[in-house]
């Protein structure tokens, strides 16, 4: 049923949500009645009674007015006849404000109404000029002829007059009195509908009140003190006592409450039947972890020992790596003397490349001046042939031209030795020249030689330098796996407290569910055991006395961590795991 999906809230919300509408709609017709009874009474009292009055007063106006005409037929007195005038201007004038009242609230929905009031209106016109007349003969004396007009013509206009004013007070009166029968009529027609109305609200609210009572008692399965006592039962433990629950019944709380006890009699008696196993595994994870810290102190032992020798092979190796370089950092130098050298042998080459081409251009320059001597001979010979050819006057030319040719001759053989020499210099200085180039290619080969032996002891350093880290992380790790196996010295010391406190811990569990009453009588039988059961003791692991053997780089390690709580931590467990 869709109400029962709902919460209680909203099936009372919604009870009581329909009563009021209910009670708001019957007090909604009710003022609307009400609004129109009143508006009918308005419109007797303010309207129709109202304008029965207003004609009432016309007709009384009117007969005051044919009095006080018969009464100035009657009397000969001209002060008399003056004050009789009065009343009747008087009345005129209040006859006309009526008419005028009464023209403006004259409904156009009443066209009959209408009729009347013209039939009045012309009527009176007729009626006041017989009046007129009357007065106007009295005043001369005529008192038979304004009695004759009094009797005569104007009390036919005034029976005219009188019976348009009487139906139209009767027309009114009518309207008056449908309306007062109409709001009797509604008045009947409402209490008929408010007691509809309140038979309706109690069957409405009778339905919803056992429809709501009936889904709350099968949304409860039983009343609410039963579902209540059963809940606390649980609540207290007893699960020996059933929960009642109807036939066919399984949405209700009572069938959840029954459900709950099953499950938490099958949850009870699988904790208490596990409790003592939980006990058992924790003994034998003690004996276990006291095994496995008695080989973890000997594996930490021997990582001290290898840490220790670890620590000699990194020193031997550092050693070779520093000579190397040492090797390198000479091997470098020799290098750049080498180079230094060869640079030398260089600018001595290029300097003998200079003598030997300055030495050629001085042979070239000797030869230049052999040419001019020998030129100069044969010029000095012509010379002294033209002196003979001359005679006397060449004779002292002659001595000048011989002594020119002698000189160009010792000349010539001076040109000659010195271009031997010249020559003989060049040749050596071109053999110099080749063995400085040959010293050049030599020390271009030791360069060469020097800067591959350097390259090999810079590798041979890199080398060095590479395995002195290598040996360094490879102690740092050893030193990082003892720590490591210190800690799990510890932790297994701290795991077989932990066991301890893992079998009081199922000592204190199957004493929480002997709490609980199961069927078939069983309840603190298995505390008892397991109150009769002998404890294990925890372990206490000797640490092995090795730290003070540890070279100086080691002899500093990190504290083991402090003593586990009772309970153990997700981070401890796979710390185990990984251990």
């Amino acid at each position: 049923m869709a109400l029962d999906r709902l919460k209680v809230s909203t099936r009372l919300s919604l009870g009581f949500g329909s009563a009021i509408v209910l009670g708001m709609v019957i007090a909604t017709l009710g003022a609307v009645q009400m609004q129109q009874m009143a508006s009918n009474l308005d419109e007797i009292a303010n309207n129709r009674m109202l304008k029965v009055d207003q004609f009432s007063e016309i007709k009384d106006n009117f007969n005051t007015i044919a009095r006080t005409a018969r009464n100035i037929a009657l009397k000969q007195d001209p002060a008399f006849h003056e004050a009789e005038q009065k009343t009747i201007a008087h009345m005129r004038a209040a006859n006309t404000e009526l008419l005028g009242k009464l023209d403006k609230s004259m409904s156009p929905a009443l066209p009959k109404g209408r009729e009347y009031l013209k039939t009045i209106v012309d009527a009176r016109v007729h009626y006041e000029q017989g009046i007129d007349q009357v007065v106007d003969l009295a005043k001369q004396g005529k008192a038979p002829e304004a009695a004759d007009v009094l009797v005569g013509p104007l009390r036919a206009v005034q029976g005219t007059l009188f019976k348009a004013v009487d139906d139209v007070t009767d027309y009114q009166a009518g309207l008056s009195k449908g309306l007062a029968n109409e709001a009797s009529t509604n008045a009947n027609h409402y209490a008929m509908l408010m007691v509809a109305l309140a038979a309706a609200i109690a069957a409405v609210g009778g339905l919803l009140g056992w429809t709501i009572t009936r889904s709350l008692t099968r949304a409860l399965g039983a009343e609410p003190a039963q579902v209540s006592e059963a809940v606390q039962r649980v609540a207290d433990g007893k699960l020996d006592t059933p929960v009642p629950v109807r036939p066919n019944d399984s949405t209700s709380m009572m069938a959840t409450v029954h459900r709950m006890q099953e499950s938490l009699i099958r949850t009870v008696s699988h904790v208490r039947s596990n409790a003592e196993g939980v006990a058992a595994a924790s003994a034998q994870i003690a004996q276990g972890n006291n095994d496995l810290s008695s080989r973890t102190e000997q594996q930490a032992s021997a990582l001290e020992e290898t840490a220790a020798s670890m620590e000699q092979l990194n020193a031997t190796v550092k050693q070779n790596a520093d000579n190397a370089r040492q090797a390198n950092q000479l091997a470098q130098s020799a290098s750049a003397v080498a180079i230094r050298g060869g640079e030398v042998v260089t600018q001595v080459v290029e300097t003998m490349k200079g003598i030997n081409d300055s030495s050629k251009k001085i042979s070239d320059i000797i030869s230049v001046i052999d040419g001019i001597a020998f030129q100069t001979n044969i010029l000095a010979l012509n010379a002294a042939v033209e002196a003979a050819r001359a005679g006397e006057q060449g004779r002292g030319f002659a001595v000048v031209a011989s002594e020119v040719r002698n000189l160009a001759g010792r000349s010539a053989e001076a040109a000659k030795e010195i271009k031997q020499l010249i020559n003989a210099s060049v040749e050596r200085v071109e053999q110099g020249t080749a063995q400085v180039d040959q010293a050049g290619v030599t020390m271009t080969e030791v360069v060469g030689s020097i800067r591959r032996v350097t390259d090999i002891m810079g590798e041979i350093s890199a080398a060095s330098s590479e395995q002195s880290s290598g040996v360094s992380q490879v102690g740092e790790a050893i030193i990082q796996m003892d720590q490591v196996t210190q800690q799990n010295a510890a932790l297994v010391e701290e795991m077989a407290a932990a066991a301890g406190s893992l079998n009081h811990q199922a000592d204190e569990l199957v004493g929480t569910v002997a709490v609980f009453q199961l069927p078939g009588g069983s309840g603190s039988t298995a505390l008892a055991t397991r109150a009769s059961a002998p404890k294990p003791v925890p372990f206490k692991a000797a640490r092995p006395a090795i730290a003070a053997a540890r070279p100086p780089a080691l002899a500093s390690k990190p504290a083991a961590p402090k003593a586990l709580p009772k309970a153990k931590t997700a981070a401890d467990e796979e710390e185990w795991s990984a251990f």
